[in-house]
């Protein structure tokens, strides 16, 4: 990925292997990031290798800054693409607005969607339609009070 975003792809990968049905190990990994690394324990059995492939993109920035770093970039190009009404509505209060696997693929483009088919080994039709589920309800999830999470 020659521009960058690695805080968001390692996002988006995290979210689109280990889905919503695992949103509070997620969590739970996400909020311990002082303590444990992104494969630890709280890593599901089969995920471990492929978290240490999407924190290995980090570059030592770690579960924490990856969160508030990943929504921050992750809004940023949904505002680009002119789809920042659909993303905010995930971190203010309310209902989310749902996104399509075409306009979640315009959003974050194609050399990240590239590179999460690389890392996770699902098609890109599986990442968007995944994504598309999954992502409004984390986003909200992880931004409470219409907050990003601090680093």
């Amino acid at each position: 990925m020659g521009r960058g975003l690695p805080s968001m792809t390692a996002l988006l990968g995290l979210l689109a292997i280990a889905g919503y049905q695992n949103r509070d190990k997620l969590a739970e990994m996400l909020g311990s990031a002082g303590t444990k690394n992104a494969a630890g324990a709280n890593a599901q059995p089969g995920l471990g290798g492929l978290l240490g492939n999407l924190t290995g993109m980090l570059g030592g920035a770690g579960a924490g800054g990856m969160l508030s770093g990943g929504i921050g970039e992750l809004l940023e190009k949904f505002k680009q693409s002119g789809q920042g009404e659909t993303a905010q509505s995930w971190v203010d209060d309310g209902p989310n607005k749902e996104v399509a696997p075409p306009q979640l693929k315009q959003a974050i483009g194609p050399e990240v969607l590239a590179a999460l088919e690389q890392q996770t080994g699902l098609s890109q039709e599986e990442l968007l339609a995944r994504l598309s589920r999954e992502l409004p309800t984390a986003i909200d999830k992880y931004t409470p009070g219409g907050r990003l999470p601090s680093a």
